[in-house]
């Protein structure tokens, strides 16, 4: 590439904004030329969960070599760049100033234009760089810190149906393993023990399924999942048969609050669109078997990105940097870093 003109834009993202210090370089034909994201997953696995204070230094440690080795495996320099986006909320605040002020300092110093992205929307637009997708899409968004389902009509346009009014899935997953002795992160750890259990084994709640509405809570279930590891102690079989129990019960109450949001989309858009899966928790195949099984009854088609990028990436922040930047929507130096950033605050086009 380098020395050839391009005929996409190509968009450097940085991703900072929880523990992963990512960089990737994508393309505006939904190329993607390198994608490097580095865990720290030990350095936190000890504290079973995420310690601010450590995933900030780890990103001031390796952000720079991270963004030099994504140039290189992409075969481009900053002069075949055409922007630069990073993500600027919500997050950890720590770690999202450290790729928020990395990538405002190269596109100043590049002569480039910059893209403050919310992360959020960067999940919600990975299924249009995998897949190519069109608006609008119904997009379940499922991670650590967010579960919500949103009507997105366009580029900064996004509706949301229904939200957690307590816990996260995500979280709500790494409570559950924690209790039941596994390690972090949990979502994994359940859903691999859970093969192995019967998933009918204990009669779990199922919150909020069959009411109006498309909100969901987890609290409930999750107490539930206490009171059996306060009985006494678990077998290996009994942890399997609990998460199994658990991951049934998740999969119920996002199948139930999902199949409302798809009859609310409908009466607006019609039936026949996509129904995105997104988020780390979207990983989760016996969940995406599920949300399949529910979309096709509904008339929807299930749209899930491959596992990279459902997890942290920075491919995601640059697409959502490419489709910003064609649409015109570039920021000042002056963009704010934030801890908490609804999408319906954004911009749209």
């Amino acid at each position: 590439m380098r020395g050839e003109p391009a005929k996409e834009p190509v968009v450097l993202g940085i991703e900072t904004s929880c523990d992963e210090t990512a960089a990737a370089v994508v393309a505006g034909d939904r190329r993607i030329l390198s994608s490097i994201v580095l865990s720290q997953l030990e350095d936190h696995k000890a504290y079973g969960g995420v310690v601010p204070e450590i995933a900030a230094r780890a990103h001031i440690e390796h952000l720079d070599g991270l963004v030099e080795r994504a140039l290189a495996e992409a075969g481009v320099d900053f002069t075949d760049l055409s922007g630069i986006a990073a993500t600027a909320g919500p997050g950890l605040i720590g770690g999202v100033l450290v790729g928020l002020v990395t990538g405002k300092a190269m596109a100043a110093a590049a002569g480039l234009p910059f893209i403050a992205v919310n992360h959020l929307e960067g999940h919600a637009l990975s299924a249009r760089l995998s897949h190519g997708i069109e608006f609008p899409f119904l997009l379940l968004l499922v991670t650590g810190g967010h579960c919500q389902l949103i009507a997105a009509e366009g580029l900064g346009r996004y509706e949301r149906l229904g939200t957690t009014i307590d816990d996260a899935i995500g979280e709500a997953f790494d409570k559950t393993a924690r209790m039941l002795g596994m390690g972090y992160p949990g979502g994994p750890e359940i859903e691999r023990a859970a093969r192995r259990g019967n998933p009918k084994r204990y009669a779990l709640p199922r919150p909020m399924r069959g009411r109006d509405g498309c909100d969901f809570s987890f609290s409930g279930l999750k107490t539930a999942v206490r009171r059996i590891t306060d009985a006494g102690p678990l077998s290996a079989q009994d942890v399997a048969d609990v998460a199994a129990s658990f991951q049934a019960a998740v999969g119920d109450v996002v199948a139930d609050r999902t199949r409302n949001a798809m009859a609310n989309f409908s009466v607006k858009f019609g039936r026949g669109h996509p129904l995105v899966v997104a988020g780390g928790v979207a990983a989760n195949i016996a969940l995406r078997t599920r949300l399949d099984a529910g979309a096709t009854r509904a008339g929807f088609t299930l749209v899930a990105p491959p596992k990279e990028l459902c997890t942290d990436n920075a491919a995601m922040i640059a697409w959502a940097g490419v489709e910003r930047l064609r649409a015109g929507l570039t920021d000042g130096l002056d963009a704010p870093g934030r801890a908490r950033w609804p999408l319906a605050e954004l911009r749209s086009a």
